[in-house]
């Protein structure tokens, strides 16, 4: 499972990462930390930022030395530096 995701990421196939992996959580698999992170990456590539750094967040809830620990706080870094600018147009 996890190496299908990685890949259809690596080919820019987000949208369907992000059904196979909404599809296996409504199957009730169980999500593990890197499946938190992959999805997390998935919604990043979509731009949709929220829902990058939710995801993000529970495979830091589930493991602290998870790799998405480091895409938060990129996540958190490039999105401080956007809102600092917003406000100066």
């Amino acid at each position: 499972m996890k190496e299908r995701i990685r890949n259809l990421l690596s080919t820019e196939r987000a949208d369907e990462a992000i059904a196979e992996l909404d599809a296996f959580r409504n199957a009730g698999g169980s999500m593990d930390d890197e499946l938190f992170y992959l999805l997390g990456n998935a919604w990043r590539k979509k731009g949709n930022w929220q829902m990058a750094m939710n995801n993000y967040l529970e495979a830091v809830h589930l493991n602290p030395g998870s790799p998405a620990q480091q895409a938060l706080d990129i996540a958190n870094e490039i999105l401080d530096f956007y809102n600092k600018d917003m406000y100066n147009q």
